[in-house]
């Protein structure tokens, strides 16, 4: 097995990418990390689909990382997270480990794969005086002027094209160096079904989770003491079942409006591949409608 190697499934929500990296790492004596932006909290296990039930095979349960490592309100983002990755990718394979990463969350999926260069640095009051008297194409043009454009989303709105340039005038300055030595060589998989079939999963999906206690979750934070707006934040499902919760949406319209977010959800991830695709990073893509032993054997095939 090559050494630093990384398996990474990825795909829309509601594909089943636990499932399949779950029965990887079973197979091959690997061990998951997640890249999802909400599991990382604690209590927030039916909302953000962690399925933890999933990772039992034979009694035994599979080892993962980054799943309920911080309490709900406390801030985390893809710095934190490319930090948490690096400690669990190396931990994993110096056990002679394969790792396997999972999850939906585009942004810190490719914070990994192209090696970001992420940061905390401040705000910089002055530079952003100085820029306000430039338009958009102004400032893009002067961002491409000083730093290689890795992410485009930082050019989709003027508060990321601010913190863009930002940040590439911060290390322009101070010249210090990635915070992240990762050497990986990662092999991605997709897991992918027809529109239809993909909007039926998520609806029943949905259906079955508000059955299975999703509501009582987000009513034990609420009453924990996790603030309405810190929910709403986290969007989808605890936007809307806070808003049902306050009595500002009756249960149909909850069910309808978040119904809907979360087929809005899963077609800005299905942009999201194709423009890493477009971008040069190669998806091995497998059919959704293939067996559970289909699927297996498709990705032991490379490896």
């Amino acid at each position: 097995m090559n050494k630093n190697l990384l398996i990474c499934i990825i795909g829309t929500t509601a594909t089943g990418k636990t499932k399949l990296a779950v029965q990887i790492a079973n197979e091959i004596d690997g061990e998951i990390i997640s890249a999802d932006s909400r599991q990382v909290y604690r209590g927030m296990n039916i909302g953000t689909g962690k399925d933890l039930n999933e990772y039992l095979i034979n009694s035994k349960t599979v080892p993962y990382h980054l799943i309920d490592i911080v309490e709900p309100g406390t801030e985390y983002n893809v710095f934190r997270y490319k930090l948490d990755f690096r400690k669990a990718f190396y931990k994993i394979i110096n056990n002679n480990k394969l790792p396997i990463l999972t999850g939906g969350s585009g942004m810190y999926i490719e914070s990994i794969l192209n090696n970001y260069q992420l940061n905390t640095v401040p705000i910089d009051f002055d530079l952003r005086n100085k820029l306000e008297k430039y338009d958009n194409n102004e400032l893009i043009k002067y961002l491409k002027s000083i730093s290689k454009l890795h992410n485009t989303t930082d050019i989709i709105d003027n508060e990321r094209l601010l913190r863009a340039i930002e940040i590439a005038e911060y290390f322009h300055k101070n010249k210090e160096p990635n915070i992240s030595d990762l050497t990986i060589k990662p092999i991605i998989f997709g897991i992918k079904f027809d529109r239809d079939e993909i909007r039926k999963r998520i609806t029943d999906r949905l259906s079955n989770r508000l059955q299975s206690g999703m509501i009582e979750e987000v009513k034990k934070l609420l009453d924990d003491g996790i603030s309405p707006t810190i929910l709403k934040y986290y969007g989808l499902e605890y936007k809307f079942i806070t808003l049902y919760l306050e009595g500002d949406l009756n249960y149909d319209d909850m069910f309808k409006k978040l119904n809907i977010a979360i087929h809005q959800f899963a077609k800005r991830q299905d942009t999201w591949w194709r423009r890493m695709e477009k971008n040069g990073t190669k998806i091995l893509w497998i059919d959704g409608k293939l067996t559970e032993s289909e699927k297996l054997s498709f990705v032991k095939s490379y490896i």
